[in-house]
C-alpha cells in the first residue's frame, strides 16, 4: 500500500565551482601547472597569453544564455561525491610536466644519469669470473635478490627453495655459500652481504692489513654488540687495548659504508624538485612576499568561440543541430569563466593566507632564529583572514616558501604551546631547537641523559617533563646518551 510521509534532512551540497575552488588551493605549483595545462587542453574555449578586450561581446554572450538555453546547462549538486572530486587520482600519470608559465621565469629541470641499473653492473661484473653454469645461474640468482642498500635479506635456505621452484636448479646450502663468497667480492665492497656485521667485515677485509683494521676486524668478529651498544670498557678490557687504539679502530669502521648499494651512481633516482609557491624577502627592514609568477597565470576567455556563439545568435532560424551546437559552446565558456575566476581566488586565497603566516612569525623571518617561531595552529590564522581551518589547512599543505633562509615548507612553522615558568606561551619548536643545541654542545665522552637534560631546561625556564623531553629527541632523530657516546 502506497503511504505520503514527511521526512527531515540535514546535508551538505558543494557546488561544482566551489569543489573546483577547493582541489585547485591544495594543489602545489608543479601539480597547479598541469591541472591548468589539462584544463586548456580539455576546454577549447579557454585560451592562454595575454587577454584580450571581450568586454564586446560579455552583453551578447549573457543576452544568448539567457534567451535561449537559460535552464537546460544547470549543473545538479544532488548526487556530487565530494570524495571523489578531491580524489588525487584524476590525473593521469603521464602528464609529467607542464610548460605554459611565462617566458620570463627560469627553466627549473632535474638532470638525472642515464645508465645500467645496479643490478646490470652486478651481473657484468660476473662475466669477469670463470663459472660454469650451475655456478653462473646460481650467481644471478644470488645478484637478482640483492636490494637497492646492497644486502641479502633472505636465508640461504630460501634461496635453495626458489632455485629449485623458479629456476629448476638443485643445489645444497654449502654450494651456495660459495657462489656468495664471489658476489660478496664484486664492487662495491660490501655488496651482497647478510647483515650488517658481515657488510662492514667485507669491507674492512680488502683494506690493507694495518694494524688499526687488524684491531678493527678482531673487534667486529669477536665483540659486534659491545661496539653497537657502544660498551667501550668492556671493549678495551676485553682485547687488551689502550683507549687510543680503540679511537683508531672505531675511526676505520666509522669510515665505512654501511648500505654499500646506495653509493652506486648508475643507481638513477628522480629527486623530486621542490617549487616553492611563495617568496619572502627582508627589503629595508621589512618583509615583502610575492607569490610564485607561474601560480598567476594569464587566461582569457576564446574570441573564437564568442564569434561563434554571436553567429549563432543573429541566426533567424535554430535547427536542432544549431541549438545542440549552441548548448556546447556555452556549457564551454561558462566553464572557462568558471575556471578563471576559481584561479583568480586560488591567487587570493593564497596570498591572503601566507600573509597572514608572514606577519604572525615577524620576527622570525626577520632574524631566521628558529627560537623566535611563536605557537601556532590553523585556528589562529583562519581566524585572522576570516577563513575556514580547512582552507588554510590546504594552503599550508605541500607548498613551499623561499626565504632568505632557505625554502621551508609552510606545515613546519605551525606548532603547539607550552608554558614557560613565567606563563608565557612558547613554542615547541623553541624548545626542539634549545634541545638541539645542548645536546650538540655537551661532552660526547659523558653525554648528558633525558633527566639531565629535563633539568638544565628547567633552569632556563622550560619545565618539561623526562618523558616529552624523550618525545622531542626522537622527533629530533637523535638517539640516546649512550649512543651519543664517544672516546
Amino acid at each position: 500500500m502506497l503511504k505520503q510521509q514527511l521526512q527531515f534532512k540535514l546535508s551538505q551540497k558543494l557546488s561544482p565551482q566551489q569543489i573546483q575552488l577547493m582541489k585547485l588551493i591544495q594543489l602545489p605549483t608543479q601539480a597547479f601547472e598541469q591541472r591548468l595545462k589539462q584544463e586548456i587542453e580539455e576546454n577549447p574555449a579557454l585560451e592562454s597569453g595575454k587577454e584580450e578586450d571581450l568586454s564586446a561581446y560579455d552583453d551578447d554572450m549573457n543576452d544568448t544564455f539567457e534567451d535561449d538555453y537559460n535552464d537546460r546547462d544547470k549543473i545538479e549538486a544532488e548526487d556530487i561525491n565530494v570524495d571523489e572530486y578531491l580524489s588525487d587520482d584524476e590525473i593521469p600519470e603521464y602528464r609529467l610536466q607542464a610548460n605554459n608559465y611565462s617566458a620570463d621565469d627560469e627553466e627549473k629541470t632535474v638532470p638525472y644519469a642515464a645508465g645500467t641499473s645496479f643490478h646490470q653492473h652486478l651481473v657484468n661484473q660476473l662475466n669477469t669470473y670463470s663459472l660454469n653454469d650451475n655456478q653462473r645461474d646460481i650467481a644471478e640468482f644470488l645478484v637478482g635478490s640483492v636490494d637497492e642498500t646492497g644486502y641479502i635479506r633472505r636465508s640461504l635456505e630460501d634461496i635453495m627453495d626458489d632455485l629449485a621452484f623458479t629456476q629448476n636448479v638443485y643445489t645444497e646450502e654449502d654450494t651456495i655459500e660459495k657462489v656468495l663468497r664471489i658476489v660478496q667480492q664484486l664492487d662495491p665492497a660490501g655488496v651482497g652481504a647478510r647483515d650488517l656485521k658481515e657488510c662492514l667485515l667485507i669491507q674492512l677485509k680488502r683494506k690493507e692489513a694495518t694494524p688499526e683494521i687488524k684491531l678493527a676486524i678482531n673487534i667486529l668478529e669477536r665483540s659486534f654488540e659491545q661496539f653497537t651498544k657502544k660498551h667501550y670498557k668492556k671493549l678495551l678490557q676485553k682485547h687488551h687495548i689502550s683507549e687510543e687504539e680503540l679511537k683508531e679502530a672505531i675511526h676505520e669502521i666509522e669510515k665505512l659504508n654501511p648500505k654499500p648499494g646506495s653509493s652506486y651512481s648508475g643507481n638513477n633516482r628522480i629527486v623530486e624538485h621542490v617549487v616553492p609557491d611563495f617568496t619572502i624577502r627582508i627589503i629595508d627592514g621589512e618583509l615583502e612576499l610575492s607569490l610564485n609568477g607561474r601560480n598567476a597565470p594569464q587566461l582569457h576567455v576564446s574570441r573564437e568561440y564568442s564569434n561563434m556563439l554571436q553567429g549563432y545568435k543573429d541566426s533567424r532560424e535554430k535547427s536542432r543541430s544549431q541549438k545542440d551546437a549552441v548548448q556546447f559552446i556555452k556549457q564551454k565558456l561558462d566553464a572557462a569563466k568558471w575556471f578563471i575566476e576559481a584561479i583568480k581566488q586560488r591567487q587570493e586565497t593564497l596570498f591572503v593566507t601566507m600573509n597572514a603566516i608572514m606577519h604572525y612569525q615577524e620576527e622570525y623571518f626577520l632574524t631566521g632564529d628558529e627560537r623566535k617561531l611563536r605557537p601556532m595552529i590553523l585556528k589562529d590564522i583562519a581566524d585572522g583572514i576570516g577563513m575556514d581551518v580547512s582552507t588554510v589547512s590546504r594552503v599550508a599543505n605541500s607548498k613551499y616558501v623561499d626565504t632568505p633562509y632557505g625554502t621551508k615548507l609552510i606545515k613546519d612553522f605551525f606548532s603547539e604551546a607550552m608554558k614557560n615558568e613565567q606563563g608565557e606561551d612558547v613554542s615547541t619548536r623553541e624548545i626542539k631547537k634549545i634541545l638541539e643545541n645542548i645536546i650538540e654542545e655537551e661532552d660526547k665522552k659523558t653525554p648528558l641523559t633525558d633527566d639531565k637534560l629535563a633539568i638544565l631546561l628547567k633552569e632556563k625556564g622550560y619545565p618539561i617533563a623526562r618523558r616529552t623531553i624523550a618525545k622531542y629527541r626522537e622527533q629530533l632523530d637523535i638517539p640516546v646518551a649512550r649512543l651519543r657516546k664517544q672516546i
